[in-house]
């Protein structure tokens, strides 16, 4: 372990040691009237918010797909040109613990009201889910991939904005990759596009011997720091991955997770014919997170042009849980560059209107992504490696590497 750990540090350090940073060209937009209300954001206190949710409007849906039923909560129904929200969970979880903190935050109900939004539960881990039968062979990460077509066709579905965590940010990169103009936008949230090595192999198995499922999940979820203080948010975790999860199908989950191939995918330019994702996307991490490592390498496989790479301060391994309105923020401010919302308002700089370009549609290769992280005094300090300059949003090509 001593060794695994070693080699985890030094990896982490050479990545960081390449990472560039250089100074960011401030876009300015017309004033408008705004999208988003001009209340305060309430930051999360009460770590059990997670456990509610507003369900009167969700619609349940089981799916046929080559790959067996697929569980799926849909809110409203297709608006124009306009792409549908996807999300895909992390393994351990299902799209109620792992989003409803999140879409129930008040300022993001106010972005989802424009969108049909449709939460995917990987096969076998919604609440109240059967267990499989004995001998079933749980799908592999790229065959969840190539289950979302039939959700897409199912519903009507142009194109989608997919939100990923942990496994489903691998599934929905994966998606990405197979059908690209499925795909308008993805935001990866603690994504590793690695696939297991023997030493981490080896790591997991020991894991297995040692402990309980849950709690092996649990070190994959949190931080060492959030697991040794055994937060409240860890304990209704680990209480809910315990109760709500079916524990058989969880396993199946997990070993396939545990068995994922690399996700094959390099910076363009960098090895001939390169694979990479042709939509703009914003990676998130938090900056205590036991996903970081991946992420960071995740931003040095993708294109400079049109991904944003998110670092949350204060942020452990569910900021999307802990940070609902940061990630908001982020996230209204990349749907912004994208051309989708209206009108935005930052409330920390000054109570003035930050309008992004109209709900027309941008054209994927003139997009730019922004995200918040603002300072004390309402600037918000970003940083791109690759800027270029220009009077209109629809020239503007940059990637930022943020911490807020």
């Amino acid at each position: 372990m001593k060794v695994l750990g070693h080699r985890l540090e030094l990896l982490t350090g050479l990545l960081l040691h390449d990472m560039t940073m250089a100074g960011l060209q401030e876009l300015r937009f017309p004033e408008e009237k705004p999208l988003l209300r001009s209340q305060d954001v309430t930051e999360l206190e009460n770590s059990d918010t997670f456990l509610s949710a507003v369900d009167t409007d969700w619609k349940e849906h089981d799916i046929e797909t080559p790959y067996g039923l697929l569980h799926v909560v849909i809110r409203g129904s297709p608006k124009g040109n306009r792409p549908a929200i996807l999300t895909y969970h992390d393994v351990g979880l299902n799209h109620k613990l792992c989003f409803n903190t999140f879409f129930n935050f008040e300022d993001m109900q106010e972005i989802t009201k424009h969108f049909v939004v449709c939460h995917v539960d990987a096969p076998g881990q919604q609440v109240g889910a059967s267990q499989f039968p004995q001998g079933y062979q749980f799908p592999s990460l790229e065959q969840l991939a190539a289950m979302l077509p039939s959700v897409v066709q199912h519903f009507g579905f142009k194109y989608v904005i997919g939100i990923g965590v942990g496994a489903g940010a691998y599934v929905l990169a994966k998606f990405a990759l197979i059908f690209p103009d499925l795909v308008e936008g993805l935001v990866l949230v603690n994504i590793d596009p690695n696939g297991k090595g023997w030493i981490d192999w080896a790591a997991t198995k020991l894991s297995g011997l040692t402990s309980t499922l849950p709690d092996t999940v649990l070190s994959h979820l949190f931080s060492q720091e959030e697991l040794v203080n055994n937060t409240e948010l860890v304990q209704s975790y680990r209480q809910q991955i315990s109760n709500v999860v079916n524990q058989a199908n969880l396993q199946l989950f997990w070993n396939m997770y545990n068995s994922r191939r690399d996700l094959d995918i390099n910076r363009p330019g960098t090895v001939p014919n390169a694979k990479t994702l042709r939509c703009p996307v914003m990676l998130v991490v938090g900056d205590n997170a036991p996903a970081e490592e991946g992420v960071v390498e995740c931003n040095s496989k993708l294109d400079p042009t049109s991904t944003t790479f998110l670092k949350m301060a204060d942020s452990g391994g569910l900021p999307q849980v802990t940070q609902p309105g940061k990630l908001t923020e982020a996230f209204k401010y990349f749907l912004q560059g994208m051309g989708y919302i209206a009108y935005l308002k930052d409330r920390r700089l000054s109570g003035g209107a930050v309008p992004s370009a109209s709900m027309t549609r941008l054209a994927r290769s003139r997009t730019a992504s922004l995200t918040s992280a603002s300072s004390v005094d309402g600037s918000r300090p970003q940083a791109c490696t690759h800027s270029e300059s220009s009077e209109g949003l629809g020239q503007v090509n940059h990637t930022m590497e943020v911490s807020c």
